[in-house]
């Protein structure tokens, strides 16, 4: 299982965000720290706030912070809101496989996308939480 590149981005942002709860953090910082596209983390945060877990603040002093306790972010249901989870063609309302009738298949990756939820289901973002002096060793290492 692979998650999709929008997913990812999302655990990082949450994460950036939980490791600084003393105050606002903002798009271009959390581009900078991660290194990554600033525009496609802007479509990522919007996603985040429209669904509560990012509380944006405007203003001058404006940013971002966790729009719940990291305790109450459960990664399962984070995957599930953010990730396709069709792994296969016959997974999708616009399955067109001739062979779904009579695949096994279908019934195996069903499986192990449960078992994969399962796992996730068991962590929230509390549990993932990186600690202060981690993140500032890795703000501080020289890029190339």
């Amino acid at each position: 299982m692979q998650l999709t590149q929008h997913t990812d981005y999302a655990i990082r942002v949450l994460l950036y965000a939980q490791s600084h709860p003393d105050r606002l953090v903002n798009i271009t910082e959390i581009a900078d720290f991660y290194q990554i596209s600033r525009s496609h983390l802007a479509k990522v945060v919007a996603a985040l706030t429209q669904t509560g877990y990012l509380q944006g603040v405007r203003g001058k002093k404006g940013g971002l912070k966790l729009g719940l306790d990291p305790a109450e972010i459960n990664l399962g249901t984070l995957v599930t809101q953010f990730e396709p989870l069709n792994l296969v063609e016959c997974f999708s309302d616009k399955n067109q496989c001739v062979i779904t009738t009579n695949c096994r298949l279908k019934n195996v990756l069903f499986e192990a996308t449960k078992a994969f939820l399962a796992v996730l289901n068991q962590y929230t973002l509390h549990d993932l939480k990186m600690q202060p002096d981690v993140i500032q060793f890795i703000s501080l290492k020289p890029t190339n």
